[in-house]
């Protein structure tokens, strides 16, 4: 019998751990500074920021010509809460997955923004690029994805840990569920 493919490939396992370290280095160079740790926090969240930025047009390459779109589609069938056994994603994860794109999307549209007001071994500082007005909504549209993304980190903390998840969690670091090769070795 041929052994049966990793839930998640090592390319999006790595992508995933990388945007994790990425966001919560992002997180923590925002608000500890807020919560009172002074260190010279802008050069680490710009460059983590760009690094962020690079990796989703790696996953958004990789999902529109590797996997497809599809996968990550709400279905009809989704929707009904009868989705197959086969289906990778249920419409929890597809949802879950879509509100923390469009939060990431945002936060990236607006910090690029906001990297127009520091100065960078690659650019000079020119915040007039935008009016008082737009920056104001930038920062509140950044601010309060910030907030939105604290609050699904820690939703997915809760979840992995679940026991009802935790082969989930263990695809996600090793591909496949600790175990399984062996039990296919037992059929």
């Amino acid at each position: 019998m041929m052994p049966e493919e990793p839930r998640h490939k090592l390319s999006d396992r790595l992508f995933h751990w990388i945007m994790a370290i990425l966001v919560i280095t992002l997180l923590g160079t925002a608000f500890l500074p807020i919560l009172g740790l002074k260190f010279d926090w802008i050069p680490i969240h710009w460059i983590s920021g760009t690094l962020l930025i690079a990796a989703v047009i790696f996953h958004l390459c990789r999902a529109l010509f590797v996997h497809g779109l599809k996968e990550m589609l709400p279905t009809a069938a989704d929707i009904k809460m009868s989705s197959a056994p086969e289906q990778k994603y249920d419409l929890n994860q597809k949802l879950y997955h879509w509100s923390v794109g469009t939060i990431i999307l945002a936060l990236l549209v607006t910090g690029g923004l906001m990297m127009a007001k520091i100065d960078t071994p690659f650019w000079k500082r020119d915040p007039s690029i935008l009016t008082d007005w737009n920056w104001g909504i930038v920062y509140v549209v950044h601010g309060g994805a910030s907030m939105l993304l604290i609050f699904f980190f820690i939703l997915h903390i809760y979840f992995a840990f679940l026991p009802e998840h935790r082969t989930l969690l263990q695809s996600m670091i090793f591909g496949k569920p600790v175990g399984q090769q062996d039990n296919q070795n037992d059929k």
